[in-house]
């Protein structure tokens, strides 16, 4: 796997090299987050395990502020209903700020659901969903974030899905002093993931897996004055170029696309639960 403007660049054999150099191992940059045992690794695989005992998570030992991160996942296959697998970026605290992709799990033949959230200062409810235009079951396909003062891009393989541009302007708060750990996890949520609930987790198919071959992090570590975009001794800021300001023409309109075939449902257009439209939804047309 080769990474430009590597700060860090994780891939298999289990190994992270800096600066395509020095290699260390997976549990150098990352560490179990909870459930040891169920974080197995398999060669040039990771694993995570949901069974009738426990879930697992993963996360990474730095923090990072501004820059892009994402992970090569394969989704648990076959009657995964009632399951979570969560690839996300998340500060802590009540005010945290943090990045979500939640794959919710899926009836045999029905296609996955994606749902995307961003909290910002504690604030979240900013939910969409998608349905994929793969099978995420049968192959590797990255999921990442690009995070700058401008926007936050979510991306699916080199697909933008979701863009949340920076609107301070218009009173919306916008994560760029938190810096955040790169995490994921698997676990049971039968109470809502699937048909809001009415399908529950088959525990005679556990257990189910969630399978990862590599990993991306091209960002700046913590240390970082955000407010005048510096970095630390290490770093750079391409993430603030003006080419990573907005989509280009091409990503607008691969947004469009997804947007015409995939959404199923975006909080932008709930007026049960808003019945005055978020600030933030204002205006955005792509």
């Amino acid at each position: 796997m080769a990474c430009l403007r590597m700060q860090s660049c994780f891939f298999f054999i289990l190994t992270l090299c800096f600066w395509a150099s020095n290699c260390v191992e997976f549990n150098d940059i990352f560490e179990p987050s909870w459930a040891t045992d169920h974080v197995m690794y398999e060669g040039e695989l990771l694993k995570l395990k949901l069974d009738n005992v426990s879930g697992a998570g993963f996360a990474s030992k730095a923090t990072y502020l501004f820059g892009k991160t994402g992970a090569q996942i394969k989704l648990v296959p076959g009657d995964s209903a009632g399951t979570v697998t969560a690839f996300y970026i998340s500060s802590e605290g009540t005010l945290h700020d943090e990045f979500d992709f939640e794959f919710l799990g899926n009836a045999s033949g029905e296609p996955y659901i994606v749902q995307t959230n961003i909290y910002s200062n504690g604030t979240g409810n900013r939910e969409q969903r998608i349905y994929l235009w793969f099978d995420p079951t049968a192959d590797f396909h990255t999921y990442s974030f690009l995070w700058n003062h401008n926007q936050v891009v979510f991306f699916v393989d080199s697909v933008p899905i979701r863009v949340f541009p920076n609107n301070e302007r218009l009173g919306v708060p916008y994560p760029k002093k938190q810096p955040m750990k790169v995490s994921s996890s698997i676990w049971n949520a039968d109470n809502w993931a699937t048909q809001g609930g009415r399908l529950k987790i088959n525990w005679s198919h556990s257990p189910f897996i969630s399978t990862y071959k590599s990993f991306d992090i091209d960002a700046n570590e913590s240390g970082v004055n955000a407010e005048s975009g510096g970095v630390n001794e290490n770093g750079s800021k391409w993430w603030d170029m003006p080419s990573y300001s907005k989509l280009s023409p091409l990503q607008r309109r691969m947004l469009r696309w997804v947007h015409r075939n995939y959404i199923i449902y975006d909080y932008c257009n709930d007026s049960t639960r808003f019945p005055t439209s978020p600030p933030e939804c204002a205006g955005l047309r792509f």
